[in-house]
C-alpha cells in the first residue's frame, strides 16, 4: 500500500523491520499468524488533522483502521490485517498542553491525551498529590484502558478509570472534531465507555475527575509475599470467598490475590525486594549470584476512610499478614497517601512471561461460593500449573473481590456507561503461558477450567461472563456477544449505535467489534 499524502507524522509499510517492530503488540505472540494482525500501513499522527487524512483515506478505498494506544488487548483487537490501517497513537499526543490537572468547587479533574502510559499517567497524578481507579499494567495505554473500564485495585472502594470519565474529545468517521459527554450524545458517550472493543470514533483526550489525597487522610495498605503453598492460598481465597459473600462487606476494603510461577520476574513488582532476599533467603542465589525465583503468592490489601467515623479493622490486615515471607515498606500496613499507595499497586513489568498463553478472565455474582467449595477447587487448578517442576507452563492468576452493596463497581450501575456485569461479586483472572511443545498441556488445563467453573453446574459461576479487557476465545464478537453483554436488548442499541457513527465501517476493522445493525 502506497503511504497517504499529506500526513506529517511518520507511516510504516511491510517489508521492512522497523515495521515489523512498530507492528508488535502483545498479543503477537498467541495470535499474530492465527488473526493475521499485519496491517498494510501503520500510521503514527503528529496531530488530529493526521487522523482525520486518515479516516478520509480510508472512506474513500473502502478500507478499515485500528486503533491502538498502547498495544496491550489481548486477542489482537487492536491490530488488523491488510489492506487495512492500524492508527498508532502511542507516541502522538504527549505535549505539555496534552495533560493539565484543574479545580472546580472543591473538586480536582485531569485532562489527559490517550498516549501516555498507566506508569506515567499514575506518576503525574501522585506528583500532584491526585488519584483515581485505574489497572495495575505499567505499560497498558489511557486510552484502551478507559474504553474496557479500567478495573483495579481500587474498583471497591471507587469504582473504574471509565466511570470517572466526563468527556471525550474524539475524531468521528467524517474527520470531524467532536466533544461527546452525557449531556451532548448520551447514547455515544454510553457505548464509547464499555460498549464495544472496536472504536466508534478516534478518541485523543478525555477528562475525568480525580480524587485528592487531602480528602482521604488515614488511608493504609499492605503489599505481602508469601511463598507459595496451598495451605497458605486456600487460607487467602478463604478470606477474598468470605469478603465477597458478605453482601454487605463495607466499602473501605479491597482485596487482591495474585499466584505468580517460578522464573516470573519479581523484582518488576518489587524493585527493593532483592536486597530482603538476599538477606533472608540466601539459599535461592546460586553460585553466580543470581537468585532462582520462586513460586510466589502476592497479596494486596487496602482501607480507605469515606467518612470522620470511619475506623480501619486492624484485624482484617492482621489475618491477611499472617506467615507472609515479607511485606513492603518499613511497617506491616502502612499509613500513605492514596497517591503513593496506587503507585505501590502497579506492575512494572511489560508481560508476566516471554511466551504465547492462553487467557482466561472470568467473573461471576455468586454469594454462595464458600458453600459451592470454590476455594478448594480454585486452588487445586493453580496448583496442577504451579506446583510441578518443568512442565513447560507457567501462571499468572489473579483474585480480586469486587462486589457487595456497598461497592462502588456495584452502584456505579446505571451511571451512563456501558460496562458489563455490575453485579459482579468476584473477578478470576488465570493466564497460562506455554512453550510451542507445551501449548496442548495449557490447553487442557484451560478446558478442565471452563468446563467445571462456568455453566449451569459451574462451581464458579453459572453463566458465560467475560470482561472486554480480558477477551479470550472466539474472536467473533457477534457468536459470542452474549458473554460480554448482559442482554440482547444492550447489544441491540450497540449496534444501532455503530450504524449510526460507523456507516462506512471504518472502524470495523476486525471481527471482534459490535456489528452494524442492518
Amino acid at each position: 500500500m502506497a503511504t497517504i499524502s499529506g500526513i506529517s507524522g511518520t507511516q510504516y509499510t511491510p517489508g521492512t523491520k522497523v515495521y515489523d517492530d512498530v507492528k508488535y503488540q502483545y498479543a503477537t505472540s498467541t495470535y499474530g499468524q492465527e488473526r493475521d494482525l499485519n496491517p498494510a500501513l501503520i500510521v503514527q499522527p503528529k496531530t488530529k488533522e493526521d487522523i482525520a487524512l486518515t479516516l478520509k483515506y480510508a472512506k474513500e478505498k473502502k478500507i478499515a483502521v485500528a486503533i491502538k494506544t498502547g498495544g496491550h488487548q489481548y486477542s489482537g483487537a487492536s491490530s488488523t490485517s491488510a489492506p487495512n490501517i492500524q492508527l498508532d497513537l502511542e507516541t502522538s499526543f504527549r505535549g505539555s498542553d496534552d495533560r493539565t490537572i484543574f479545580e472546580k468547587d472543591g473538586k480536582a479533574y485531569a485532562r489527559t491525551s490517550v498516549s501516555w502510559s498507566l506508569g506515567e499517567f499514575n506518576a503525574w497524578l501522585t506528583e500532584n498529590k491526585l488519584f483515581v481507579p485505574h489497572g495495575q499494567c505499567t505499560e497498558v495505554h489511557v486510552g484502551g484502558h478507559v474504553s474496557t473500564g479500567g478495573y483495579g485495585q481500587l474498583a471497591r472502594s471507587f469504582g473504574l478509570f471509565g466511570d470517572h470519565v466526563l468527556s471525550l474529545e474524539i475524531v468521528d468517521t467524517d474527520g470531524n472534531f467532536k466533544e461527546v459527554t452525557k449531556a451532548t450524545d448520551p447514547d455515544l458517550f454510553w457505548a464509547f465507555l464499555g460498549g464495544s472493543p472496536g472504536n466508534l470514533g478516534v478518541t485523543t483526550h478525555f477528562t475525568l475527575q480525580v480524587h485528592r489525597d487531602q480528602d482521604y487522610n488515614g488511608s493504609r495498605g499492605m503489599k505481602a509475599l508469601y511463598f507459595y503453598d496451598t495451605k497458605t492460598l486456600k487460607r487467602l481465597v478463604d478470606i477474598l470467598v468470605e469478603m465477597s459473600d458478605n453482601n454487605d462487606f463495607p466499602r473501605n476494603y479491597d482485596f487482591c490475590i495474585s499466584v505468580l510461577s517460578s522464573a516470573f520476574p519479581l523484582l518488576d513488582l518489587w524493585p527493593d525486594l532483592d536486597e530482603f532476599m538476599a538477606r533472608a533467603h540466601p539459599e535461592l542465589y546460586g553460585k553466580n549470584g543470581l537468585i532462582a525465583w520462586p513460586r510466589t503468592i502476592i497479596v494486596y490489601a487496602q482501607w480507605v476512610p469515606f467518612e470522620s467515623g470511619d475506623v480501619c479493622d486492624m484485624s482484617w490486615f492482621d489475618r491477611i499478614k499472617e506467615g507472609s515471607d515479607c511485606i513492603l515498606g518499613d511497617s506491616d500496613v502502612e499509613e500513605k497517601p492514596m497517591s503513593q499507595l496506587t503507585g505501590d499497586w502497579i506492575f512494572r513489568n511489560v508481560r508476566e512471561f516471554e511466551h504465547p498463553y492462553i487467557k482466561r478472565t472470568y467473573t461471576t455474582n455468586s454469594r454462595t461460593l464458600a458453600k459451592d467449595a470454590w476455594a478448594d477447587w480454585v486452588v487445586n487448578r493453580i496448583n496442577n500449573v504451579v506446583r510441578p517442576d518443568h512442565n513447560k507452563i507457567w501462571l499468572s492468576a489473579q483474585l480480586q473481590c469486587f462486589g457487595g452493596k456497598n461497592s462502588m463497581f456495584t452502584r456505579n450501575a446505571g451511571n451512563g456507561t456501558a460496562f458489563s456485569w455490575r453485579d459482579t461479586s468476584i473477578g478470576c483472572t488465570m493466564d497460562c503461558f506455554h512453550t510451542e511443545e507445551s501449548k496442548g498441556r495449557a490447553e487442557d488445563w484451560q478446558k478442565v477450567n471452563d468446563d467445571e467453573a462456568i455453566g449451569p453446574n459451574g462451581v464458579f459461576s453459572k453463566e458465560d461472563r467475560r470482561v472486554l479487557w480480558g477477551s479470550y476465545g472466539d474472536w467473533n464478537l457477534d457468536a459470542v456477544w452474549n458473554t460480554y453483554f448482559e442482554d440482547r436488548a444492550k447489544y441491540e442499541k450497540l449496534k444501532q449505535i455503530r450504524k449510526r457513527v460507523d456507516p462506512y465501517g471504518i472502524f470495523t476493522p476486525n471481527p471482534f467489534c459490535v456489528k452494524r445493525a442492518d
